[in-house]
């Protein structure tokens, strides 16, 4: 896990959410969506949203989040690297090398693809069990306790949290690579653009911070069953949409497994909790504790 400790750097890390880039990418896609609509538009970028209590405890979390993550996440989280070296060695010891031939260009392109399914899939599957087993609930209700939604929303999320994630995808990813270096070799390379999987990177540039915003863009119906819209991760932070629109960047998963909810199948409700579990998260000290509270 990179150990950032200088806010400027998640603005200029394209690895990060909160790149510049994405930042102007979606700020641009939420101007062209909601040109016409004034009262859309103004109500999407006016204090009441960005000045609201719950945004301010956004931007102080966020900021103390950098050093959570770097001085008590980080040590923590055994890196992909060293999963994808377990991985290989483990094969090359017990299992026959089986002789592929495929050019290298199509090795790329299947080792991009995989890694990024594979992580999407997995994230789908870990955010799902944060919602239907209550332990882990109480740990990822504090995302959801956010009663207006900015970018900086998305780093409203529990320490506990944040390791369960950072596990993931060290194990997600770390076990891809190292089938991949064992089938095809140790110098087996992905492509990206800006050291960022190209995929993901397309997904990231594709309005990914409106999912936590005011701005309600839907996609085509048909669309909304192959990639997840930000109206629909709204949808999943409304109050009563939390059971559907676990996907990251694919709604697939959601379609084959049945939580999925388009923007067209729901009717807006307000962001949040239930108005009396969001009594109990009304500064740092609550997203911090609460879910140990709720444990005792």
């Amino acid at each position: 896990m990179e150990t950032n400790l200088f806010l400027s750097d998640y603005f200029i890390d394209p690895s990060k959410r909160v790149y510049w880039l994405y930042l102007l990418s979606s700020l641009c896609l939420a101007v062209v969506y909601l040109y016409g609509r004034p009262k859309r538009l103004s109500f999407a970028f006016s204090g009441k949203v960005w000045l609201h209590p719950s945004a301010k405890l956004d931007y102080i979390y966020f900021v103390l989040s950098i050093f959570i993550k770097a001085f008590l996440i980080a040590p923590l989280i055994i890196g992909a690297d060293a999963v994808a070296t377990y991985t290989y060695t483990f094969f090359a010891a017990n299992v026959e090398y089986p002789y592929i031939d495929i050019a290298p260009s199509y090795i790329l392109a299947l080792y991009t693809l995989t890694l990024f399914v594979v992580s999407d899939l997995t994230r789908y599957w870990l955010h799902r069990w944060m919602h239907t087993i209550g332990w882990l609930w109480r740990f990822h209700e504090v995302h959801h306790s956010a009663r207006v939604l900015n970018p900086l929303t998305f780093y409203r999320v529990h320490p506990v949290e944040n390791i369960l994630f950072g596990l993931r995808y060290s194990i997600s990813a770390g076990f891809v690579s190292g089938i991949f270096m064992f089938v095809f070799g140790e110098m087996v390379e992905k492509y990206e653009m800006l050291g960022v999987n190209i995929i993901v990177l397309f997904f990231l540039a594709l309005g990914s911070n409106l999912r936590h915003s005011h701005v309600r863009l839907g996609f085509y119906g048909w669309l909304e069953h192959i990639i997840v819209s930000p109206a629909q991760h709204q949808i999943h932070h409304s109050v009563s949409g939390t059971d559907k629109n676990f996907g990251g960047s694919l709604a697939v998963w959601d379609w084959m497994f049945n939580t999925i909810q388009t923007t067209s199948e729901s009717k807006y409700s307000r962001f949040g909790l239930s108005r009396q579990r969001m009594q109990n998260y009304q500064n740092i000290s609550d997203l911090l504790l609460q879910p140990f509270r709720r444990n005792l």
